[in-house]
C-alpha cells in the first residue's frame, strides 16, 4: 500500500512512466463510497495493477485496490470493486477512437484530493514500452543520478 504524500496525493502509480510512454494526461472525478474516501485519506490504496476501460459509454477504473476502512462496519466496501470515473461525454468521445487503436491504453497515474477536497484520478493515454525503451530509460536515469552526484561533490 502507498503512503500518503504531502501534496494531497493518496496514491501514485510509480511504475507507469517506466512501463508506458505517456501521451496525454486527463483529470477525472471518481465515484466513491464514504469508507473508500476515508481509506484514501489514510493512503491505503494501490494503483499498481489498475487500468481504465471505456464500457457502455462510461469510463471505469478497474483493478484499483482501496483497503477496507479500519473503522468501517459490516457495510464496508469491496477492495477491488470497479469504480466509475467521471469525465465529460465530449472527452469520452474524443478518447474512444484513440483507445481502440492498437497499442494504446488508459493508465491511472495517481489519485489525489484537489483544493476543494474532491477525489480526482489522473489518467494517461499511454503506449506500452518495449524492453529496449525500458533499458534506455534506466540508462538515462542512472546518468542523471551520476551527474547529480558529481555536481554535489564539487
Amino acid at each position: 500500500m502507498a503512503r500518503k504524500q504531502d501534496d494531497n496525493t493518496a496514491c501514485r502509480n510509480r511504475r507507469a512512466p517506466f512501463r508506458y510512454e505517456l501521451l496525454e494526461v486527463i483529470e477525472c472525478g471518481v465515484s466513491l463510497l464514504g469508507t473508500e474516501v476515508k481509506s484514501l485519506r489514510g493512503g491505503q490504496a494501490s494503483l499498481e495493477e489498475a487500468y481504465a476501460r471505456i464500457e457502455g459509454g462510461e469510463l471505469w477504473l478497474v483493478g484499483c485496490h482501496i483497503a477496507p476502512y479500519s473503522h468501517g462496519n459490516s457495510q464496508n466496501h469491496e477492495p477491488l470493486r470497479r469504480r466509475r470515473l467521471l469525465v465529460r461525454a465530449a472527452e469520452l468521445r474524443r478518447l474512444r477512437p484513440k483507445v481502440e487503436q492498437r497499442g494504446l491504453t488508459l493508465v491511472p497515474l495517481r489519485i489525489y484530493f484537489n483544493a476543494t477536497g474532491l477525489a480526482k484520478v489522473a489518467v494517461a493515454l499511454a503506449r506500452g514500452k518495449n524492453a529496449a525503451d525500458k533499458r534506455q530509460a534506466m540508462r538515462d536515469r542512472d546518468d542523471r543520478r551520476d551527474m547529480d552526484r558529481a555536481a554535489k561533490g564539487r
